[in-house]
């Protein structure tokens, strides 16, 4: 079990940096990204300092300024996630075959012990395709979601592909501030 469970996460980071190299080949490279990425930190900063300059004390010129910046840096938010878009179909298409390879290897088989009873709606993840009613066992499929998640956000931070704090604080995400909140 334990030789299942190390083999999932070298798995995890194998898969990791494929998906990120898969990326920095069909976008990080490309012009057209580096020149949005470029917008966008520099919006995100300019944003940045307007608001801390000018705190709540904001005058009807000044918000329409914000709102202007916030505008600009929504559509290059935009325009960027349109670039990563082929990536992202790319290695969504390679990690599917991969999955499905390394599902019908691992199926059926205990690759870890959950220290934790999962909540009923998880289990059926995590205690995919096991025999047995010991909801502590673990699947490959759900060990692998895990590891993935956690490594393929650490292995953009270390490859410098994550984006800056200025950039991911001014928004253009799903928890990005609401856009207007100055009026």
């Amino acid at each position: 079990m334990w030789g299942d469970t190390i083999l999932i996460v070298f798995i995890s980071i194998c898969t990791a940096f494929l998906g990120e190299g898969l990326t920095w080949v069909l976008v990080y490279r490309t012009e057209k990204y580096q020149k949005l990425k470029g917008e966008v930190e520099k919006q995100s900063k300019k944003l940045e300092r307007r608001k801390e300059i000018h705190g709540e004390s904001l005058d009807k010129h000044q918000k329409k300024k914000i709102e202007r910046d916030e505008e600009k840096l929504k559509n290059n938010n935009r325009d960027l996630s349109l670039v990563k878009m082929k990536s992202m179909f790319a290695t969504g298409f390679a990690f599917t075959a991969l999955l499905s390879m390394f599902n019908s290897i691992f199926d059926g088989r205990v690759v870890a012990q959950l220290p934790f009873t999962p909540i009923s709606w998880i289990q059926g993840l995590s205690h995919r395709n096991l025999s047995g009613d010991d909801y502590t066992d673990c699947s490959f499929i759900f060990l692998y979601i895990l590891c993935t998640m956690s490594i393929r956000q650490n292995i953009q931070k270390l490859l410098g592909f994550a984006p800056s704090r200025a950039a991911s604080k001014q928004g253009g995400g799903l928890f990005g501030p609401a856009p207007g909140q100055f009026k």
